[in-house]
């Protein structure tokens, strides 16, 4: 059987698939610029899904402060080990970008029982900790994008920008809602989908912009 071994070239060929249905379905479509493109391009191809293209929204100021805070070195903080294990680290390495998650670590579990709240909860109080410039990417839990912003309003400046897209049923969609009038460079997939996958591909997606790929 023939088929495409080639990584690379499969990635390729994705993304032309999906510029061609774009073409055929949603003739009128317009991304506002290469950026965008490349994070809601990416998204699609990592689920198959075209919702994308409508319920993912960028802040105006997410571009030039995120890019800005990775230059700067800021480390990336994440809900979930799936998203960490997902985000490209040769292209983290060339940038000198740590990555990090406290959700199963046996001190987080101590703070979520001590204070009765969730793990995820109690791995952003550990985090706020760090004094060091911090992205956040939430691909799991609501939980853990509401105590980040609650953080920012108590004074938090750490958290220069947020990636939210926490997938279910329970606080998602009102998370990422109240995420998208907050005043924080942002991504938010608005509605219930989302999810670790599609965290990290919006991470790739904008690190394959600032570096050559291996």
């Amino acid at each position: 059987m023939e088929y495409i071994k080639n990584p690379m070239k499969i990635e390729d060929e994705s993304f032309k698939i999906i510029q061609s249905i774009i073409d055929e379905q949603r003739e009128n479509y317009q991304f506002k610029n290469e950026f965008e493109e490349a994070i809601i391009k990416r998204c699609i191809h990592t689920s198959a899904d075209f919702d994308y293209l409508d319920n993912l929204k960028i802040s105006e100021d997410f571009q030039a402060t995120i890019t800005k805070a990775l230059k700067n070195k800021a480390d990336i903080y994440t809900d979930t080990n799936m998203a960490l294990s997902g985000i490209n680290k040769s292209a983290l390495s060339k940038l000198g970008i740590s990555v990090k998650c406290y959700v199963s670590e046996p001190k987080t579990a101590e703070i979520a029982k001590e204070k009765g709240i969730t793990r995820s909860m109690a791995s952003v109080l550990r985090m706020i900790e760090e004094k060091k410039d911090k992205i956040l990417v939430v691909g799991n839990a609501p939980t853990y994008l509401f105590q980040a912003m609650e953080e920012i309003q108590k004074g938090d400046t750490s958290i220069k920008a947020i990636i939210g897209v926490p997938v279910g049923f329970v606080g998602a969609a009102e998370s990422k809602d109240y995420l998208s009038k907050f005043d924080i460079p942002h991504i938010a997939a608005l509605g219930r989908k989302g999810g670790s996958n599609i965290a990290a591909a919006i991470v790739n997606a904008v690190l394959y912009q600032m570096v050559e790929r291996d």
